[in-house]
C-alpha cells in the first residue's frame, strides 16, 4: 500500500503541479519525512487495534472541528503546518494510510480544491517515499509486495487523472462536503477494524 499511495500521490501532484504551494509543502514534509521513517520504526511494536481506534476517533472529531474553524474563519500558520507534518509524519509510518489526517492541516492553512490537492499529494508523496525506503531497508518490503503495489498504484493514478475533472466542476461548498464525508469513511472505517 505504500507503494501505491507514493504512485497515487504521484497522478495527483502532476495533474495539479501548477497549483502546488511550496511555502505549506517545505513547512510540512521537512518535520513530517523524518517522523514517517520514525513512524515505520516504531510500527513494529504498537498494538493496530489501538492505533486504529485512536485515529479512527480522531478522524470523527476533526469533523466538527473543521467545520468550527470553517465557521470563525479560523487559519493555521506555517509553524502549526510543521508541528502537524512533524506528527502525522510519524503517524504515517505506523498506519496504512493517514490521508483523512492532512485533510484538516491543509484545509484550515486556508488550501481548497487543486491547491489543496497538489499540495497535500506532494507532500504526502514525501512521507510516504520515507516510509516506503525505511519499509525496504528493514526487509519488511520483499519483491511480490513491490509488484503488487505497482499494480494497484497503476489504477489509483488513473483515477487521480480522472477525478481532476470532477473536482474543477465542483463548488468550494461541495468539496468541502467532500472532505467531510472522507473523514466520516474513514473514521467509521478504522474504528470498525479496531473494534473487529
Amino acid at each position: 500500500m505504500a507503494i501505491a499511495s507514493v504512485m497515487a500521490n504521484v497522478a495527483k501532484a502532476l495533474s495539479w503541479w501548477r497549483e502546488v504551494n511550496w511555502r505549506a509543502f517545505a513547512a510540512y514534509s521537512i518535520p513530517g519525512v523524518p517522523a514517517a521513517a520514525l513512524g515505520a520504526h516504531t510500527l513494529l511494536v504498537l498494538p493496530p487495534r489501538l492505533v486504529d481506534l485512536a485515529l479512527g476517533a480522531f478522524f470523527l472529531a476533526m469533523i466538527p472541528a473543521q467545520r468550527w474553524l470553517r465557521l470563525h474563519d479560523q487559519r493555521i500558520g506555517l509553524w502549526q503546518l510543521a508541528l502537524a507534518g512533524a506528527v502525522i509524519g510519524f503517524l504515517t509510518g505506523i498506519v496504512l494510510s493517514t490521508g483523512p489526517l492532512s485533510v484538516p492541516a491543509f484545509s484550515a492553512f486556508g488550501l481548497a480544491k487543486g491547491a489543496f490537492l497538489s499540495t497535500e499529494a506532494v507532500s504526502s508523496l514525501a512521507l510516504m517515499v520515507s516510509k516506503a525506503v525505511t519499509f525496504r531497508q528493514l526487509g519488511a518490503l520483499p519483491g511480490p509486495a513491490i509488484l503488487q503495489g505497482l499494480i494497484i498504484g497503476a489504477s489509483v493514478m488513473a483515477g487521480a487523472f480522472l477525478g481532476k475533472r470532477l473536482v474543477q466542476r465542483m463548488s468550494l461548498r461541495a468539496f468541502q462536503h467532500l472532505l467531510d464525508a472522507v473523514l466520516l469513511c474513514s473514521g467509521l472505517s478504522l474504528l470498525w477494524a479496531g473494534l473487529v
